[in-house]
């Protein structure tokens, strides 16, 4: 049988407090923006399933964390397995930019002995008359570090679908070239789900109910 999804990847969203994280997940996972969003303690978890190509879904696992110092060792302990992150700045924010460079150190030296795939996104690009980081500043850093760079707004659901996309299909090119590969211990990436044969299509077990959530 067809299955669900081929590969579970588990991915982080990491950055300052206040640039955008958890509204950018909720509307991604549950396609709706909350105008005040309480702050993130600890480590929120979402899901979602994203079809990359033609009948190829990957289930996406997503770890919110807390951008507030305190809560750093917390985040810190899901590096590790994950396989993929968005690193979110504020474009109205100058500061949360200049400290990418120490969101990113930080996760680099978290999750040896596995790499893991950034993409840095500039949140809150609606607010164009706001911008204090140009577009052009930020592709030359994403760029010095080897990440891809896209804008996005949680609030116009600019780019969100794109973002975790296309971080999602470069996951599954490196793990279909063999540069990123399943290995036991590590969560960051796990071989798919194909369901057990069921007798109506309103009969499906607890197991399937689990995968599909």
């Amino acid at each position: 049988m067809e299955a669900i999804w081929l590969y579970q990847f588990r991915l982080i969203v990491i950055g300052d407090s206040t640039v955008g994280k958890s509204c950018l997940i909720r509307r991604f996972t549950e396609g709706r923006f909350a105008q005040v969003s309480d702050p993130t303690v600890g480590v929120d978890f979402f899901s979602r399933l994203v079809e990359i190509e033609t009948g190829k879904r990957i289930k996406l696992q997503i770890w919110d964390t807390a951008g507030q110092e305190r809560f750093r060792s917390i985040t810190r302990a899901y590096y590790r397995n994950s396989v993929g992150g968005l690193l979110l700045f504020d474009i109205t924010n100058r500061r949360s930019f200049q400290n990418v460079h120490d969101w990113l150190e930080e996760a680099r030296s978290h999750v040896q002995p596995h790499t893991i795939v950034f993409m840095l996104v500039g949140h809150k690009c609606d607010l164009e008359t706001q911008r204090q980081v140009t577009q052009q500043e930020a592709e030359k850093l994403s760029g010095a570090y080897g990440m891809r760079y896209i804008e996005t707004s949680a609030r116009d659901a600019i780019n969100v679908e794109h973002a975790f996309t296309e971080l999602t299909r470069d996951i599954f090119d490196l793990v279909r070239s063999g540069d990123i590969t399943i290995q036991e211990g590590w969560e960051g990436v796990k071989s798919g789900f194909v369901p057990n044969v069921v007798h109506s299509s309103e009969e499906v077990t607890k197991s399937d109910r689990r995968c599909l959530c």
